[in-house]
C-alpha cells in the first residue's frame, strides 16, 4: 500500500471510518470460505516493512524446533524480493494471497500487527505479539489526543510479550488487553543483547569497518508524528554534524540511525566521521558495537541498558514533545544528558563511565525485570497453544 495512501487513511478519521467498516464487511465475509490451516504459521515485522526484530528470532529458533518441521512458515512482507527468508515463504502484504493467508493461518506471530487498522482476524488463529519495545512515550488510548485511529484495534492478540510489569501494566489499559494475557519472558530480540561475547561485539565492528582505538557514538532518535509534511512524517536535523565531528571526530564515530518513518527526510551527508545506518539490517548489530547511546524519547534505553553501557539523553524539545506525545516517565530523571547540544558533547568529551553505567544499571532494574531466554519462551507458548508435545531441544 502506497505511504501516501497509508497516511490518508491513519490519520484522517473520517477516511478511516469508511475504510474500517467496508473492508472489515469484505474480510469477515471471506472468513465463511476460508478453512482454518492448522499447519500455517505467519510472521511479519513492524506490519512487512522489515525481516528482523523479535518475530525473526522466534522464527530463526522454530526452524530448528522438529515439533514445527511439518508446518508451513510464511513471511508477509512489504518487499518479499528485497529479502532471503531461508526456511519460508514469502508473500506480498496487501494483496488478495495475504488476506487469505492471514485468514487461514493457525498462528500469527507479529511485533505490531496483520489486520492493517481492521478486525478480522479467525477465531481459530492464535496471535502472538511481542511489540517492537518498551513504551517511553504513551501508546494507544493513553494519549489524550490520538491522530493515528489504525492504532486502537490491538485486542484481538492472544498474548502479548513483555519484558517489566511495568510493560503489562501499560499495555493492559492502552491496547485492551486482558492481564493473564501477558507472557513475562522479555523480548526476543535481545537475548542477542544479553548473551552477546566479546568475538561477536569484535566481528560487529569488523563488519562495520570501525577504525582501531575509536569509540562508537549510537545515535538514535525517534520520530514526532505531530511533525509532518504532505508526504508523513519529517524530523529536521537536530545537531550540526561539522561540529560534532570537529569535537569528536579524533576519538569516536558517530552511527546515526533514524526512525524509519523519516529516514529519507535526514538527508545525512556520509564521511569518515559519520555514517547513516538507518537502513542497517540489524539494530542489535549495531548496539552491540556502539560504546554510547544517544536517544531521546525511544525505548531503545530499555533494550540497550540491558548491556550494561553509558546512554546520554538528548532532550532538546522535550516540553513540547511532552506536551504534544506524552509520556509515561521522564527519561532525564534516570540518565544524563542535556537538551542544549553543546552541552552534550561536553559531557561526551569528559564522560564518566562508570557513573554511567551505574545509571544504566538503575535504569534497567526498573523497566526490564525480564530477558535473555525470550525466544523459547515464545516457541514453548506457540507449542503449547498447538498441543505440541515435548521441549525445545
Amino acid at each position: 500500500m502506497d505511504s501516501r495512501l497509508v497516511n490518508l487513511i491513519k490519520y484522517s478519521k473520517a477516511i478511516y471510518s469508511v475504510y474500517y467498516y467496508a473492508m472489515n464487511t469484505v474480510f469477515n465475509g471471506m472468513k465463511l470460505f476460508e478453512k482454518t490451516d492448522e499447519k500455517l504459521i505467519l510472521f511479519n515485522s513492524f506490519a512487512g516493512r522489515k525481516y528482523d526484530d523479535s518475530p525473526k528470532a522466534i522464527f530463526d529458533l522454530m526452524k530448528e524446533d522438529e515439533r514445527f518441521k511439518d508446518y508451513k512458515l510464511v513471511w508477509a512482507l512489504h518487499h518479499p524480493e528485497a529479502y532471503e527468508t531461508d526456511g519460508a515463504e514469502k508473500i506480498k502484504t496487501d494483496t488478495p494471497e495475504y488476506f487469505k493467508y492471514a485468514l487461514r493461518a493457525r498462528v500469527w506471530v507479529s511485533n505490531s500487527s496483520f489486520e492493517r487498522g481492521l478486525h478480522f482476524k479467525n477465531r481459530n488463529t492464535f496471535f502472538l505479539n511481542t511489540w517492537h519495545g518498551t513504551p517511553i512515550k504513551k501508546m494507544g488510548s493513553d494519549i489524550e489526543h490520538n491522530r493515528s485511529f489504525g492504532a486502537k484495534t490491538m485486542d484481538t492478540i492472544d498474548v502479548m510479550m513483555a519484558q517489566s510489569d511495568f510493560d503489562a501494566d501499560v499495555f493492559s489499559r492502552s491496547f485492551g488487553i486482558p492481564k493473564e494475557s501477558f507472557l513475562k519472558a522479555g523480548l526476543p530480540r535481545n537475548d542477542q543483547l544479553a548473551n552477546y561475547t566479546e568475538a561477536d561485539r569484535d566481528e560487529f565492528r569488523k563488519k562495520l569497518g570501525i577504525p582501531e582505538g575509536k569509540k562508537v557514538i549510537l545515535y538514535c532518535p525517534t520520530f514526532r508524528e505531530y511533525d509532518k509534511d504532505e508526504n508523513g512524517v519529517i524530523l529536521r536535523m537536530p545537531m550540526d554534524l561539522k561540529k560534532w565531528q570537529e569535537k569528536l571526530g579524533n576519538e569516536y564515530v558517530l552511527l546515526f540511525r533514524a526512525h524509519y518513518e523519516v529516514a529519507k527526510a535526514m538527508g545525512i551527508e556520509e564521511n569518515e566521521f559519520v555514517r547513516n545506518m538507518t537502513d542497517y539490517p540489524s539494530l542489535n548489530e549495531l548496539m552491540i558495537a556502539s560504546d554510547l547511546l544517544i536517544s531521546d524519547y525511544s525505548s531503545i534505553f530499555i533494550d540497550y541498558s540491558i548491556m550494561d553501557k553509558p546512554m546520554l539523553h538528548y532532550t532538546y524539545d522535550y516540553d513540547q514533545y511532552a506536551s504534544l506525545r506524552g509520556m509515561y516517565f521522564d527519561i532525564r530523571d534516570y540518565i544524563s544528558g542535556d537538551d542544549d547540544e553543546d552541552a552534550l558533547i561536553d559531557l561526551i568529551l569528559n564522560l564518566q563511565f562508570n557513573k554511567e553505567v551505574k545509571k544504566t544499571g538503575i535504569f534497567r532494574n526498573t523497566y526490564v525485570q525480564y530477558y535473555g531466554n525470550a525466544a523459547k519462551a515464545a516457541v514453548e507458548c506457540i507449542a503449547e497453544n498447538l498441543g505440541l508435545q515435548g521441549d525445545l531441544l
